[in-house]
């Protein structure tokens, strides 16, 4: 049961969205409960699930970017990411692309041509990548992974995925978004108590790669930050 996984991660944050019956919002609690502030949970920025709502797409292994130099079309191009992350350009060292954004990527063709090409002027397509996506598990009609095609909320997504199950608890939907390598950021929310309050404000906007997971028992208590690979035990709902 996820109760006993829970207790036996040892020390834990407890971050529970409950909503105040006598005014509709919807609060993060530790011991004692607190109206929820943009960027804060429990008086710590929470860098993930409150931070820049629309951030730039950053390149990934595999993808493929077309260079092409406005006066200096013999060194157009089309590479791809590397899986070790740097991409190969004609005449100047390797440059690592995974991480970061297109306009950095310019700025970065752009100094290493500055030796060879006087002033280059340069344009970058992003031509094919990973598609933007979200999975969803637990208890919901149609548990998988779902392309991220527009702005998409918590509770939207749960539509998306063929809502709520009847054994499913509502007030306990938690989700895991990636802050590092290494690490995920977590938040329970109560999705009940969001939409019995009509304040939609409070309905958290997907990231690329976000994970809801559903659970069919009670979630008191979860580590607010874990390892990634604690990941794979809420991809399978069959083990509750």
């Amino acid at each position: 049961m996820l109760m006993t996984f829970a207790v036996c991660l040892g020390q834990q944050v407890l971050v529970v969205a409950v909503a105040q019956e006598q005014r509709p919002r919807v609060a993060v609690s530790s011991e004692v409960s607190a109206a929820a502030k943009s960027g804060i949970a429990d008086g710590v920025w929470s860098p993930a699930l409150t931070g820049e709502r629309r951030p730039l797409y950053r390149f990934c292994k595999s993808d493929i970017v077309e260079v092409d130099f406005t006066f200096s079309p013999e060194f157009n191009q089309t590479v791809s990411v590397q899986p070790d992350g740097f991409i190969t350009l004609k005449g100047v060292p390797q440059l690592h692309a995974e991480g970061i954004t297109m306009p950095e990527l310019q700025a970065a063709i752009q100094a290493a041509y500055a030796g060879t090409l006087n002033d280059p002027e340069v344009t970058i397509v992003l031509k094919d990548f990973d598609k933007p996506s979200f999975i969803a598990g637990g208890e919901v009609g149609h548990p998988g992974k779902y392309e991220l095609r527009a702005d998409t909320t918590v509770t939207a997504a749960i539509e998306i995925a063929g809502g709520f199950t009847p054994q499913a608890k509502h007030s306990q939907v938690v989700l895991f978004r990636r802050v590092s390598d290494d690490l995920v950021e977590s938040r329970i929310l109560d999705v009940k108590a969001l939409v019995r309050s009509r304040n939609l404000g409070e309905d958290i906007h997907l990231r690329p790669g976000d994970l809801l997971f559903v659970p069919k028992n009670m979630v008191s208590k979860i580590r607010q930050y874990l390892p990634v690979a604690s990941l794979s035990t809420y991809l399978n709902p069959t083990q509750f």
